[in-house]
């Protein structure tokens, strides 16, 4: 009887550790997600600055300013998603084995980002001898 019970306390202290160690596994997941939503805002942002590069002598000209800055604010938007994202999943998942990135991290990185694309935009529009349409 007594081995019953030792080997069914090594069983639950077994499976509590494979999902400690899977609940470690899931903040890794999420980590490598919010890089990925990162690159993909990166990646938006110079879609747009490209864009205007390329077509800068569109006609009308304003309309390569738009497009861009769709890509640009949506680089931004991507961001703070991602953001608010990772830190919702690390409300939810406690580190056993593993020490998670804290979410002050995350928040600079996106609102960094963020604040570049708005002041880029704010830089395509205005910076061109303060004329809106040119």
């Amino acid at each position: 009887m007594a081995d019953d019970e030792q080997t069914k306390d090594k069983s639950t202290e077994w499976a509590e550790f494979r999902t400690d160690l899977a609940e470690d596994r899931n903040i890794m997941a999420m980590e490598r997600t919010f890089a990925g939503w990162m690159r993909t805002a990166f990646a938006a942002i110079g879609i747009g600055l490209g864009f205007r590069a390329v077509f800068g002598e569109f006609d009308p000209p304003w309309l390569a300013k738009a497009i861009a800055t769709m890509f640009i604010v949506g680089g931004g938007w991507l961001a703070i998603t991602a953001e608010r994202r990772a830190c919702r999943t690390l409300e939810r998942l406690d580190p056993h084995k593993f020490e998670a990135i804290p979410a002050p991290r995350f928040r600079v990185m996106a609102y960094a980002v963020a604040l570049g694309s708005a002041v880029l935009t704010a830089g395509l529009w205005i910076l061109n001898d303060g004329d809106i349409t040119g």
